[in-house]
Formats: structure tokens, sequence, C-alpha cells
């Protein structure tokens, strides 16, 4: 479970994010919508929390083989 966990999960939850960010960072250098920097902003913020758990829970599952 933690060779899925830390080769899968954590490079998806990571790659989400820097995805978010990039598309927040273009839309602000067009000059794009407040209302969408916002929910990128937003969405960057939750993803974070969803990858620090994933990263978090991977470290602990690796922490408990034998």
């Amino acid at each position: 479970m933690a060779d899925a966990m830390s080769g899968y999960l954590v490079p998806i939850a990571i790659v989400a994010v820097a995805i978010v960010l990039v598309l927040g960072l273009v839309n602000m250098m067009r000059g794009g919508d407040m209302n969408t920097s916002q929910k990128l902003m937003r969405w960057r913020v939750i993803l974070q929390f969803v990858a620090i758990v994933v990263i978090m829970a991977t470290i602990w599952v690796m922490g408990q083989r034998p």
C-alpha cells in the first residue's frame, strides 16, 4: 500500500497543486477575471491540504512496515 501511495498518490497530488498554481499565475499575468483568480487560489489551498494529508499518510504507512 505504501508503494502505491508513494508511487502514484503523492505525485498526482503534487502535480494537481502545480497545475492549479500555474493556471492561477497565467490568469493573473493575462489580467484575467479576479473571481477566477480567487477560485483558483481556493482550489490551490484545498489541493495543498490534500497533498499534505496524502504525504503524511504515506509517511505513516511506511513507518508501519515490519
